[in-house]
């Protein structure tokens, strides 16, 4: 059986190994990248030439409005406070169609 001593040194020899490794390959990576730059005549703008979608916006017109106060709503989602309290009070919600 191993002792800890000889464990760790085999564990701190893998690491270099692994590093060195990594570095080797990451080098011959670079090199092809390069290779194939130069081969195709790309630069670095040809690589990140992704143009972002636009997003998607599709303003609602306004279906009622508060003549008081200008405020409006689209009729999506939940109804405003200020429609809410009008209507609570008596007011018919075809009163502020637009």
């Amino acid at each position: 059986m191993s002792t800890l001593k000889e464990l760790l040194a085999q564990r701190e020899a893998l690491d270099q190994q692994i590093n060195q490794t990594k570095d080797r390959e990451r080098s011959e990576a670079v090199a092809k990248v390069k290779s194939l730059m130069s081969e195709y005549g790309l630069t670095v703008a040809d690589l990140s030439t992704r143009t972002p979608k636009p997003a998607k916006v599709s303003k609602v017109a306004a279906k009622y409005r508060n003549q008081a106060t200008g405020e409006t709503w689209s009729g999506r989602g939940l109804q405003p406070k200020w429609l809410k309290a009008a209507v609570a009070g008596g007011a018919k919600l075809t009163d502020f169609a637009v």
